[in-house]
């Protein structure tokens, strides 16, 4: 049985960042461009500090890589909120609102993220989310966490990445 795909619009823009949405942007979803300050050395660039209005405190920092056409997702925590971050690489970044008693529960956004475009895209707990290596090389995604990992219960909740009710399909979108 086919599942009904959410259709996209454009639901925020800021600078080169663009959110692409079925309703409007998820509550609590936010996305800032990185400051970055280039000289003839090379380029600094600031992912999150604490006094930005994202920042609530501070988990861990880790990073993750994913190879060309592969998805990771999908996956939400209770807990912990996500700062994303992609160093190398692009990546399509999807959310999904299954949060009981959200003003948006059922909405799918969609942004993509690259070193062309350097941002910080903020996941409150609850969101379903993912990704998928949309480049020709390695993704580097870099994610700043307002909880550490619990390894001996872990706030790491998973749903299959194709089979599952999310009206969301990964597949490249050409024409």
């Amino acid at each position: 049985m086919k599942k009904d795909i959410a259709v996209f619009k454009r639901v925020y823009a800021e600078g080169s960042i663009i959110i692409w949405g079925s309703a409007g942007l998820i509550e609590g979803v936010k996305a800032k461009p990185a400051k970055v300050f280039p000289d003839e050395r090379g380029r600094l660039g600031e992912i999150l500090r604490c006094d930005d209005e994202f920042y609530e405190k501070f988990g861990q920092i880790y990073f993750t890589t994913t190879y060309p056409g592969v998805v990771k997702a999908w996956h939400w925590h209770k807990i912990q909120t996500d700062n994303f971050y992609v160093a190398k690489g692009t990546i399509k970044v999807a959310l999904y609102d299954t949060r009981e008693g959200s003003k948006t529960k059922g909405s799918v956004n969609q942004i993509y993220m690259s070193e062309h475009t350097p941002a910080v895209l903020r996941i409150p707990p609850g969101i379903c989310h993912g990704w998928m290596c949309i480049g020709t090389d390695e993704a580097y995604i870099i994610n700043l966490t307002t909880e550490a990992y619990n390894y001996s219960a872990p706030d790491e909740h998973r749903i299959h990445p194709h089979d599952n009710e999310i009206p969301y399909d990964w597949m490249r979108k050409d024409g």
